[in-house]
């Protein structure tokens, strides 16, 4: 049972890409619930819930596919 190590960098990679939007989603949200009369209030809302959200889809994608490279799919 060999690892594929190709695949091992990638879900690396996919990890490594997930854990500044980690920090930089909450501190996005939390800068605009701060600045509630600002006009960009919405707008900056908004990027730190997709920050947030393609954080979780790239640590779901980086662990699927380092299990695939471990078990051999």
């Amino acid at each position: 049972m060999a690892t594929n190590k190709e695949l091992l960098t990638k879900g690396v990679k996919y990890l490594a890409w997930a854990l500044p939007l980690l920090f930089i989603g909450p501190s996005l949200i939390y800068n605009a619930f701060i600045n509630k009369e600002n006009a960009w209030h919405y707008l900056v809302l908004a990027v730190g819930i997709t920050c947030c959200v393609g954080s979780v889809y790239l640590i779901f994608l980086g662990l699927k596919t380092m299990m695939r490279s471990l078990f051999n799919d």
